[in-house]
């Protein structure tokens, strides 16, 4: 097996990949040595490293970067190739399919008597002449010929960037921290959970097909003819299993079904059906072929792979016109219930291809002139997309080093403008420093380009969320919906002002005009879920809450508004099952003293509130308002909410018609409080 050099992290230019099997290292050793002699630099692995993301990584970076791929043919090769060779083997063929016609790539190196015409060899290797090494005894003859290969200029090869490595995350907060950060999002509806770790991103893996028999005349001669490809058309291919046991072929079609369904619903985006695409299964072309014949631009692949008690899923999203990964990754996940297991990966890998297969050439390219500057955005998107502390402030840095390159790069100024306000919006910051670092980067962004829809949504939630300019706001947010009135994040910026406004058949409409465009945005399903309780359609709040979990079951807080929503209902017993399955980050001992009051189970509801308390005080005062509101103690719940005023509770905001409050809304302390929120009665 090829793996990872003791003494160097990557492959200098010009050097040798020794690819072999585990019984095979000495004769590679041996091959090794010789070559290094001569003085040439040898890619060369003594351990048994396999599998992960880093490694997946790093064989794909060698296999591009070196200058000659050596794979090691032997019996105990060629009886493998069903494993860990399909990702070196298939990826230097790949590659190999880039080169020129006179550039010498790959050489296949024999070290027993493995006649050529075997067929569980790949093609691509079978069509070259071999160099018979016995046992790895690398003979001067050989040595040469390597050198001579080696001495070659290198003919233009299409090559792809690679990943740089990360910035620092700003640490990893702890538990209460964590907590407190939540309670202060959890009101800003905007929160996502710990699964969708790529968030928006970009999706990927590692493509990790074994060439065997090229695919017949007819699909090549349909692959030659086919007419354009659509701008966003899009394959699915069946994904492989590489299990030891190669028992969860089950789970990698299941898998790959569910991100072709899911793309389906995405507008704008060409998908095609299994019946076309799952052909492939079992058989291995070059990439730009099937893009052809399927006629399509992307492919996604992948795979999946069993050990123990955990599922490790790669996958990649190919641009078919060149071959070349456009973005990759890994999801390692313990096993438990395979169906769920399976529709958050997919979530998952759907949410990050809308986001890559969205962008039109001409804007992936839009006010940069560099590939370095381009990349760090693409990095920054893919780490800020996850929405958690230590993503946005990556992605933070990232596009702040791509600003730093190209000032007038106006992509990045927009992102950087929206991870700053959702630092600001969810409380990874004190909200008086972190709210005016978002309003400045939003003018920065304008000033660059003022037709930007999504500075002006971050101007407008700032001063929804943290000012309490409602006239600000709408005036921000019209404008971002009049320069990108399809845009589904800002209709849903739109919908939330009308929200707050109390003007909520509108924010409804425009909440489901956002779906329209983005049927997996699920902060559209949890702000219609309040909206429609607010105007007492309660089996419609409590579908939007289940749509939720439908799209993702891991969601972080979607237990909790659907407790909500059966609370409204009097669905005791059903919204404390809800509340229960909630993690406490997630809103668990902000819902369960509503729902424990209403059962007259009090023991149990003051110690979720003294928990909310003890742990929020600074974070969630409204949510503590509304528990003590739902008691019926109205002078602490107006206690509470003046707190929540004077450390600018970002819940604030979403306060006219709460259900937990109603109690509240005869109060002349009450009224008297909206009016100073500059909200009508």
């Amino acid at each position: 097996m090829g793996g990872e050099s003791p003494s160097r992290g990557s492959t200098p230019a010009g050097a040798v990949f020794l690819s072999y099997a585990s019984e095979d290292a000495a004769a590679a050793e041996r091959i090794c040595t010789g070559l290094r002699a001569a003085g040439i630099e040898v890619w060369f692995d003594r351990s048994e490293l396999r599998g992960g993301e880093a490694w997946d990584r790093q064989i794909r970076k060698q296999i591009h970067d070196c200058a000659l791929f050596i794979p090691v043919i032997s019996a105990s090769a060629h009886a493998r190739v069903e494993g860990y060779f399909r990702l070196e083997w298939k990826l230097a063929v790949d590659r190999s399919h880039l080169m020129a016609p006179d550039q010498t790539f790959l050489l296949p190196v024999v070290i027993d008597d493995t006649p050529q015409a075997d067929e569980r060899i790949p093609d691509r290797f079978r069509e070259l002449q071999w160099v018979r090494v016995p046992d790895g005894r690398a003979s001067p003859a050989f040595v040469e010929r390597v050198l001579r290969l080696l001495s070659r200029e290198p003919s233009g090869v299409q090559t792809t960037a690679h990943p740089s490595a990360a910035p620092a995350s700003g640490g990893v907060p702890t538990s209460r921290e964590s907590a407190r950060a939540f309670w202060r999002s959890k009101r800003a509806v905007l929160v996502v959970g710990a699964v969708l770790a790529v968030g928006l991103a970009y999706l990927v893996v590692d493509k990790i097909w074994l060439s065997r028999r090229t695919m017949s005349a007819t699909v090549s001669a349909t692959a030659t003819a086919s007419p354009a490809t659509s701008e966003k058309a899009i394959a699915v291919l069946p994904f492989i299993d590489l299990s030891e046991k190669h028992d969860q072929e089950y789970f990698a079609d299941g898998l790959a079904e569910s991100v072709l369904n899911l793309l389906a619903k995405i507008p704008g985006i060409r998908v095609v059906g299994r019946s076309s695409s799952f052909q492939f299964k079992g058989k291995t072309e070059d990439l730009r072929r099937i893009g052809a014949a399927l006629n399509v631009n992307y492919l996604v692949e992948g795979t999946v792979r069993a050990s123990g008690d955990r599922i490790r899923v790669t996958a990649e999203l190919i641009d078919t016109s060149n071959g070349n990964p456009r973005w990759a990754q890994t999801y390692d996940e313990k096993a438990k219930d395979v169906l769920v297991l399976q529709d958050q990966i997919a979530t998952n890998l759907v949410r990050a291809l809308q986001i890559q297969v969205a962008l039109s050439p001409r804007e992936r390219r839009q006010g940069s002139n560099t590939d370095q500057v381009y990349d760090l955005y693409l990095r920054g998107r893919q780490a800020a997309d996850r929405l958690d502390q230590a993503g946005l402030e990556q992605g933070v840095a990232y596009f702040r080093r791509a600003l730093t390159i190209d000032p007038s790069f106006g992509p990045a100024a927009d992102a950087l403008a929206t991870a700053l306000e959702f630092k600001a919006e969810w409380g990874f910051e004190p909200p008086i420093p972190a709210f005016e670092k978002a309003r400045s980067a939003a003018i920065a962004a304008l000033k660059l380009n003022p037709n930007s829809a999504m500075a002006h949504s971050v101007l407008g939630a700032t001063h929804m969320i943290y000012d309490w300019d409602w006239a600000s706001a709408e005036r921000e947010m019209v404008a971002a919906a009049k320069l990108a009135p399809n845009d589904a994040m800002v209709l849903f910026s739109l919908g939330r002002i009308r929200f707050v406004l109390g003007q909520w058949d509108e924010a409804i409409q425009l909440f489901n005009a956002s779906l329209a465009e983005d049927p997996l945005l699920n902060l559209n399903q949890m702000l219609a879920c309040w909206t429609y309780m607010r105007l007492g359609r309660l089996a419609e709040a409590e579908s939007a809450c289940r749509q939720i979990l439908q799209i993702d079951p891991a969601y972080v807080s979607a237990h909790y508004y659907l407790g909500v929503a059966l609370w409204t209902e009097g669905k005791y017993d059903e919204a404390l099952a809800e509340m229960e399955k909630e993690s406490p980050i997630g809103g668990k001992y902000s819902g369960l003293p509503l729902v424990y009051y209403a059962l007259g189970r009090k023991v149990e509801g003051d110690a979720a509130l003294h928990t909310l308390i003890h742990d929020n005080a600074d974070g969630d005062a409204m949510g503590v308002a509304e528990c003590y509101a739902v008691r019926g103690d109205k002078d602490r719940a107006i206690e509470w909410l003046e707190r929540g005023y004077a450390q600018k509770d970002v819940g604030l905001y979403y306060i006219k018609g709460d259900p937990p409050l109603r109690t509240l809304e005869s109060d002349p302390r009450y009224k008297a409080f909206l009016r100073k929120m500059h909200l009508p009665q």
